[in-house]
């Protein structure tokens, strides 16, 4: 059951992200859904259990660690209900099936400090509700699984109309489809239906996979003498199209080979295109090996040992004392995506960055192991996306010292907030007066659209810029330049002071200047700075305190 579900929602995490109701390319629930799921199952297939209770229980702690995203936090809660109702099991009834759905949901709304309705938590609970109705009726297991799907497709198809912005933008929710999925391949399992036809990644969610194997590499926790294979190679092959060989391309064959060679290994491929990611000391016999069934489209090559070296080396400039084994007072943790972010956050006294953010949000493990790996007596930690506090908020609960959350939903908020740490004050007071700070700034980002809608009244139009103010849309242009003069009349006011602008990754200091002038054309009394952060999907971002 749990293998099939795991694999039915990666194979339909890009049509999940799609649901994201804000039209941004940052759309994510699929991903870290799927991501959570895949956690959970690589734990049940580790135990060599057969008992269903154990099964249930390695199924919640995997994913418990694994969790990403509220989604995925929410689904871990679901089945952390659902294996504690189970525990004492060695088989399930109808009866028990239905009753352990039934405590997911229990369990996932208290876990939710504000249950909002027209969710995933609606979809479980209309799910677990017709299961249990139907439990009433009949003793065949297979038959309720059938219930619960039914039921939480009808409720899914009530999300837009319990959440009014859904109901605008004309979509599901996004973690109640996700869930539906996963439904649906726990009764293919549990009929025997499942099919076992492979499944191919297409280019968007290969690049998914490729930023979470290295998300999940942890950079800092060794030495650079330890990387094996220093070379983070990728390439992508247009198959037939002179190649330097007869031989027919094989997937599977094209895998071992590179995998004698390196590791950190995904190879992907359809009828027309291969795609390949490896950590290998031989990038050149890689790009052979794809020259022999086509020519070479893309190819990428990193050093990752130079890479290594400069993360220690900015560490080792920030920390005090880089080479003492005993533990600091406080570790102050902050997720960021953005070489330049992260030297940003580290000017202001943060001493760990997860690498991290709205296209890849870290899982309540990655967050555990920095917290406790940082070698300190207490912590903080800043996610700066409101999609990570849940699954921070777990990870404080599991870690092995004090740790407090404070709940900046922006890297705006974040940067802010580190102005407000007092490393002479215990956790309570840095927490309270960190997240008091929180409200001082206004957070703008600009990226472009990726699809025609309405929200709030504005239409906006594929391709073009908006202007988002503290998670609302208030822009939409096709000049770049001006969409982002017109954000910064709207969060600019009277008590407007400092204006910081953070150029991404596809912005670039041209523009950043421009708008730097047209600040001080307008607004003379204002002070502003211009940063790199390198930040991927926004090309500005901009706070105003």
């Amino acid at each position: 059951m749990i293998r099939v579900a795991s694999h039915r929602l990666e194979k339909n995490a890009k049509f999940v992200n799609s649901l994201n109701v804000f039209p941004v390319p940052d759309g994510d629930t699929g991903t870290n859904m799927s991501l959570t799921v895949q956690s959970g199952f690589k734990a049940v297939n580790e135990s060599e259990s057969s008992h269903v209770g154990t099964l249930g229980k390695a199924l919640a702690k995997g994913l418990l660690m694994g969790a990403r995203g509220n989604s995925g936090v929410i689904t871990s809660q679901l089945f952390r209900g659902f294996s504690k109702s189970i525990e004492s099991k060695e088989t399930l009834t109808s009866d028990d099936l239905a009753k352990a759905f039934d405590d997911g949901v229990k369990t996932a709304y208290k876990a939710v400090m504000k249950p909002v309705e027209g969710t995933i938590l609606t979809v479980a609970r209309f799910g677990a509700e017709a299961g249990v109705e139907r439990a009433k009726e009949t003793k065949d297991a297979v038959e309720v699984m059938k219930a619960v799907v039914k039921g939480s497709k009808v409720g899914l198809e009530k999300t837009p109309s319990l959440l009014p912005v859904l109901k605008e933008v004309g979509v599901v929710d996004s973690g109640g489809q996700g869930l539906v999925f996963i439904y649906e391949g726990f009764l293919e399992g549990l009929s025997g239906e499942a099919s076992d036809e492979s499944y191919t990644p297409d280019e968007t969610e290969m690049v998914e996979m490729v930023n979470a194997t290295h998300h999940q590499s942890a950079q800092g926790q060794f030495n650079t003498d330890e990387i094996a294979n220093g070379y983070c190679t990728e390439m992508m092959v247009q198959l037939g199209q002179d190649p330097t060989s007869d031989e027919t391309f094989d997937n599977d064959k094209m895998r071992e080979y590179l995998s004698k060679i390196g590791d950190s290994l995904i190879v992907v491929s359809d009828d027309e295109v291969v795609k390949v990611h490896v950590h290998t000391n031989f990038p050149r016999k890689v790009w052979a090996e794809g020259r022999k069934f086509g020519a070479l489209t893309k190819v990428k090559i990193d050093n990752m040992k130079i890479q290594h070296e400069t993360i220690v080396d900015d560490d080792e400039e920030t920390v005090a004392e880089p080479t003492s084994n005993k533990p600091v007072d406080y570790a102050v943790i902050t997720v960021s995506s953005g070489d330049g972010l992260s030297k940003l956050f580290m000017s202001l006294g943060v001493t760990n960055v997860i690498s991290g953010g709205q296209t890849m949000n870290p899982s309540t493990n990655d967050i555990v192991d920095a917290i406790n790996n940082a070698n300190a007596k207490r912590a903080l930690i800043l996610p700066n996306n409101g999609n990570i506090i849940m699954a921070a908020k777990q990870a404080a609960e599991l870690a092995d010292i004090p740790v407090a959350i404070v709940a900046s939903k922006t890297v705006s908020q974040g940067m802010t907030a580190m102005l407000s740490f007092n490393p002479e004050a215990d956790l309570d007071e840095n927490k309270e007066n960190m997240e008091d700070s929180l409200d001082t700034v206004k957070s703008g980002q600009i990226t472009q659209a990726i699809r025609d809608t309405e929200i709030d009244g504005l239409k906006i139009t594929k391709g073009h810029y908006m202007g988002i103010v503290d998670g609302n849309i208030l822009v939409d242009d096709p000049d770049i330049v001006s969409g982002t003069e017109q954000m910064l009349d709207k969060m600019i006011d009277d008590d407007s002071e400092v204006i910081t602008i953070l150029v991404g990754e596809d912005g670039n200091l041209e523009d950043a200047q421009k708008f730097a002038d047209y600040l001080d054309d307008k607004y003379a009394d204002l002070e502003t700075e211009i940063h790199q952060g390198d930040q991927p999907v926004y090309p500005y971002l901009i706070a105003v305190e």
